[in-house]
């Protein structure tokens, strides 16, 4: 291809403004649960904010390089009315005259994967498709980006958070994205979707600037696991699972570290069971540190706490 034709291609797909989000990238459905996710960093501005898209019970994709938004909206919308992964992508391919410039990748919600680097992505640049996975980069240091991820995604155990956040520390470590890191996001969500994407929608996360993007999307991960297991704590709670509550409160409080809130709600929870001296000793276990938490107790609504007068007493004096 001439460098006018090159030249042309590029001029013709950034018309509009398409932003150019170069960078590596992981999508990937978790064959035990279901789940959809997408991961990325890059040195751009807020890339969560173009490249990750996911629905519950559809499927996710990611658009980069010269990348067109509309790969996401679109991939999803065809994904939803039954058509594959692999006819998706060959479908929205054959309309876009600037194909050779996007990378973009997707899976459905029966695991097929397809992918495309155009030829005229910047190198080093490609993608490898794997077993309900695909890893792609462009504008990277070395060609030993994506094959490290792949390679580490296949090798990762536990949840897909955790092995989305693999392949991503892989890249990194081969040098990534030759301009260096900046941003980072992971958007994970459930496998059957209920039409309410706020519960269906796992991880959402961001760090659109950061000196280190993909510690800072970690410590990030961790904080969205205390909430989730301080949920699963509640909804314990409500069915009289208390070895269970308890257990999932310990989790939530691990994965917070130092911040008080989810060790505060297990103590209301023990006050509300009638387990008053726990309750009270976590109470003033916080308020040696911040005693705007036991104000927020007596601020409470009577139906969050035992109607006990003596206990709000017994709280009441934490503040002297």
């Amino acid at each position: 291809m001439k460098a006018s034709d090159r030249e042309d291609i590029w001029r013709r797909a950034r018309a509009g403004g398409a932003p150019l989000v170069h960078t590596y990238s992981i999508v990937a459905r978790d064959p035990a649960t279901g789940q959809f996710g997408v991961a990325v960093q890059s040195h751009y501005f807020a890339v969560g904010t173009v490249v990750t898209w996911a629905e519950a019970g559809v499927g996710a994709v990611a658009t980069q390089s010269v990348a067109d938004p509309a790969y996401g909206k679109l991939g999803l919308d065809m994904m939803r009315a039954g058509k594959s992964a692999p006819n998706t992508l060959a479908g929205l391919l054959a309309s876009d005259s600037g194909k050779e410039v996007r990378q973009v990748a997707m899976i459905d919600n029966q695991g097929r994967v397809a992918a495309h680097t155009g030829s005229n992505t910047i190198p080093a640049a490609g993608h490898i498709i794997g077993d309900g996975f695909s890893v792609q980069a462009n504008m990277m240091l070395k060609n030993s980006v994506w094959p490290a991820m792949a390679e580490a995604y296949r090798a990762a155990k536990g949840e897909l958070v955790d092995r989305l956040l693999a392949a991503l520390d892989a890249a990194e470590a081969e040098g990534g994205d030759i301009r260096g890191r900046q941003s980072a996001a992971i958007l994970i969500v459930e496998g059957i979707g209920t039409g309410r994407p706020w519960n269906d929608t796992i991880f959402d996360l961001r760090v659109d600037d950061a000196p280190e993007p993909l510690i800072e999307i970690r410590r990030l991960v961790s904080i969205r696991r205390a909430y989730i297991h301080e949920r699963l704590a509640d909804a314990a709670f409500d069915s009289s699972d208390l070895d269970t509550m308890e257990r999932e409160y310990a989790a939530a409080e691990r994965f917070i570290g130092a911040n008080p809130e989810m060790r505060y709600w297990h103590a209301i929870a023990l006050l509300r069971l009638g387990k008053s001296d726990e309750g009270i000793a976590i109470l003033r276990e916080i308020a040696a540190r911040d005693r705007n938490w036991i104000e927020l107790t007596l601020r409470l609504p009577a139906m969050m706490l035992l109607p006990d007068l003596s206990i709000t007493e017994r709280i009441r004096k934490l503040l002297e």
